[in-house]
């Protein structure tokens, strides 16, 4: 999968409507310059496999390569969902072997409280430089590129 072409948006869950599909749900988003609503569809990543509900703070990550309908509210097919704590970000980036991300705009600190696995939840025994990973974390210093030393990572191998 090319992560290339992920865009993220981050925003509240505000509503989940009812829907005649069985395996594929909307998801309405609410961001600051209005909602957006997604389609979660049994290849959609929800992070931990946690159960969506309205309230959430997430990021959804959509493929800006995949055809959109022109319709409002936007509406796109969500490819990777991570719910987010309060003041945390999250970012999916490719980060080289110094851990620093494919456009400059962050570097890792990694230390032994973060949590390091793979999309499948596993234990990601090896440094994670190289790959695409989604980090969560929360602070950053004001150096360039910033740092930070992430409460988790997911690499997605």
């Amino acid at each position: 999968m090319a992560y290339s072409t992920f865009v993220p948006i981050t925003g509240t869950i505000f509503n989940i409507p009812s829907g005649s599909d069985c395996c594929s749900q909307t998801v309405v988003l609410l961001v600051d310059n209005g909602i957006v609503n997604f389609i979660v569809n049994p290849e959609t990543m929800v992070v931990d496999n946690r159960q969506l509900r309205p309230g959430m703070e997430v990021t959804v990550y959509y493929d800006s390569s995949l055809p959109v309908p022109l319709i409002f509210p936007p509406q796109y097919q969500a490819k990777i969902i991570a719910i987010r704590n309060r003041n945390e970000q999250v970012m999916l980036n490719f980060f080289n072997r110094n851990l620093i991300a494919q456009d400059q705009s962050l570097q890792l600190n990694i230390n032994r409280n973060t949590d390091i696995r793979t999309a499948n939840g596993q234990n990601f025994n090896c440094r994670p430089e190289n790959q695409v990973l989604l980090v969560f974390y929360t602070t950053t210093t004001r150096s360039i590129p910033p740092q930070t030393t992430p409460r988790r990572i997911i690499v997605l191998c």
